[in-house]
């Protein structure tokens, strides 16, 4: 069983996930999460699409016994982060993650704050995920993220999917106060809650329920 049983970065078939929030819900409940949040890829929530997602994680969030929170992975684009001002008003967080295929770890630094920047955002998704393939930033600017993170009020996001930050990066954060949370990225309901590396990590840093951002539903 984990020590503080939450996962905030899931998807549905309302974007690339398979099956429903539903059984997203259902999964979280059998493994005993106690915090779940739907966090579907905004560029498949346009229009009516969006409103029928709030509705449906809102219905959960009171049929549920566990609290359920209606969020959403936007992605971080040289244009900035592709969430309209009129969602963030309905959500309970936003992620933002870099998904374009880059060749510079610089670039990846700059576009990561941009986003931390961005008074819509909440939580920095799967951070250094691609670092294997493009490199990695020196400690300098590993440092200035951390930084702006902690000036800005925004979190980064533990994901057992990518195993990534690293736990260098996740013991500053600790040490700065810039909070955190787990996140399994789970894109099929049988994945949710699949989070034991990120708390392993976690407290393998030091954290406790105080350096968590959800900390207060779990």
């Amino acid at each position: 069983m984990l020590d503080f049983p939450h996962d905030i970065h899931t998807h549905s078939a309302y974007s690339d996930g398979v099956g429903g929030i539903g059984d997203n819900v259902a999964a979280a409940e059998v493994r005993g999460l106690r915090l779940l949040g739907i966090s579907d890829h905004s560029h498949y929530l346009t229009g009516r699409a969006f409103n029928r997602y709030i509705r449906e994680v809102r219905r959960w969030r009171e049929e549920s016994g566990i609290t359920v929170l209606a969020g959403i992975e936007a992605n971080i684009t040289h244009n900035g982060v592709d969430v309209a001002a009129g969602m963030v008003e309905k959500l309970d967080y936003v992620i933002a993650s870099v998904h374009l295929w880059l060749d510079d770890p610089e670039e990846y630094v700059e576009l990561v704050k941009g986003a931390l920047l961005d008074e819509s955002v909440d939580i920095i998704g799967h951070f250094g995920a691609s670092f294997p393939h493009i490199g990695y930033p020196d400690e300098e600017s590993l440092r200035e993220l951390i930084e702006l993170a902690e000036a800005s009020g925004k979190a980064f996001e533990i994901s057992s999917r990518y195993r990534v930050p690293d736990i260098s990066f996740i013991r500053e954060c600790i040490r700065r106060g810039v909070k955190l949370v787990f996140a399994s990225d789970a894109h099929r309901p049988r994945d949710v809650g699949s989070v034991s590396w990120s708390e392993r990590v976690f407290k393998k840093a030091g954290g406790t329920k105080e350096d968590l951002l959800f900390g207060e539903f779990l």
